[in-house]
C-alpha cells in the first residue's frame, strides 16, 4: 500500500468504527452515564484504570464501581466518610482490589481539593507533541496520599518505558472532540495533537501488519514509533486512528 492508500484505508475504518454504536461494547460508556464535568472525569478515569481483560467484565465492574459510589462519583470523592470507604473493600477486578479502590478515591480527593482537578493536573505538564511527561508528573501527584506500594502499579509511567495504554485511552476520551458522540471532548486546555494511541495487543498487531510499527514490544519506544507514523497521517488528530487499529484487530481479526 502506498502512503495515500494507507491513509484512505485507515480513514475509512475510522469512519466505520467511530460511531455511537461503538459505545455499547466499550468502557467509554461509563463516563457517558454522567453530565457533570467532574463526574465524567472521575468515572472515565476509574473505568480506564480497570480496562484490561475481558471487555464485558471491565464494563460490568466499572458499573459496580459507580454503584459503590452512589452513582455520584464527584460527590463521593469530595464528601465520603470513613464508613463509606469500608463499602469499597469488597470490590475486585483482576489485581485491582478494594484497598486499591480506596487509595484511588483518596488520590482523586487530593487532586480535586488541592490541585484544581484532573484537567488542571494533566494540562500543566503537557508538551507540544506529547503527554508522556504529564502522565509521569500526574502519577507522582496522585500518589501523594498514604498508599501501599502495590497500588502504584495501577497507573503506568511512560518515563519508565510503559506504553501507558489505559491513561492514554482516558486522555483520548476527555480531549478528543470528534463530533461522533464517542469521545467526550470536555477538556479544552489540551490539544488532540498531543495525544498518543492507546497501544495494546490488538492495535499493536494491526499496526505491525500495516507497516506503521516495527518494534516487537508494546512499550514506550513502540508508542513513540507509532505516534510518529500516525502524526504523519493526521497531525491534528493522530489518535483517531485508534478506532481503525482497534476495530480492525478486535472486530475483523485483521
Amino acid at each position: 500500500m502506498t502512503h495515500s492508500e494507507l491513509k484512505s484505508f485507515l480513514d475509512e475504518k475510522v469512519t466505520q468504527y467511530n460511531t455511537r454504536d461503538f459505545i455499547d461494547s466499550d468502557p467509554v460508556q461509563i463516563p457517558h452515564l454522567f453530565s457533570q464535568k467532574e463526574d465524567i472525569e472521575i468515572a472515565g478515569f476509574l473505568a480506564a484504570t480497570i480496562a484490561w481483560g475481558n471487555r464485558k467484565m471491565i464494563i460490568k465492574n466499572a458499573h459496580r464501581m459507580m454503584e459503590l459510589m452512589g452513582n455520584t462519583p464527584y460527590d463521593f470523592v469530595l464528601s465520603h466518610q470513613e464508613k463509606d470507604l469500608n463499602d469499597l473493600e469488597s470490590f475486585v477486578h483482576r489485581t485491582f482490589n478494594g484497598q486499591d479502590f480506596i487509595v484511588f478515591v483518596k488520590g482523586l480527593q487530593h487532586i480535586y481539593k488541592n490541585l484544581n482537578g484532573l484537567e488542571a493536573v494533566f494540562a500543566q505538564n503537557q508538551e507540544p507533541l506529547s503527554m508522556q511527561k504529564s502522565i509521569h508528573e500526574f502519577k507522582k501527584l496522585f500518589f501523594n496520599v498514604p498508599h501501599t506500594p502495590r497500588t502504584q502499579k495501577h497507573i503506568s509511567d511512560p518515563l519508565n518505558n510503559s506504553a501507558a495504554k489505559r491513561i492514554n485511552m482516558f486522555l483520548r476520551w476527555m480531549v478528543r472532540q470528534d463530533n461522533k458522540g464517542v469521545d467526550l471532548g470536555i477538556w479544552k486546555s489540551i490539544s488532540a495533537a498531543t495525544l498518543s494511541c492507546p497501544l495494546d495487543v490488538h492495535s499493536g498487531n494491526v499496526a505491525r501488519k500495516l507497516g506503521l510499527l516495527h518494534r516487537k514490544q508494546n512499550d514506550a519506544k513502540a508508542l513513540a514509533e507509532l505516534d510518529t507514523q500516525l502524526r504523519i497521517l493526521d497531525p491534528n488528530d493522530p489518535v483517531k486512528y485508534d478506532f481503525a487499529l482497534f476495530g480492525l484487530g478486535v472486530f475483523e481479526g485483521f
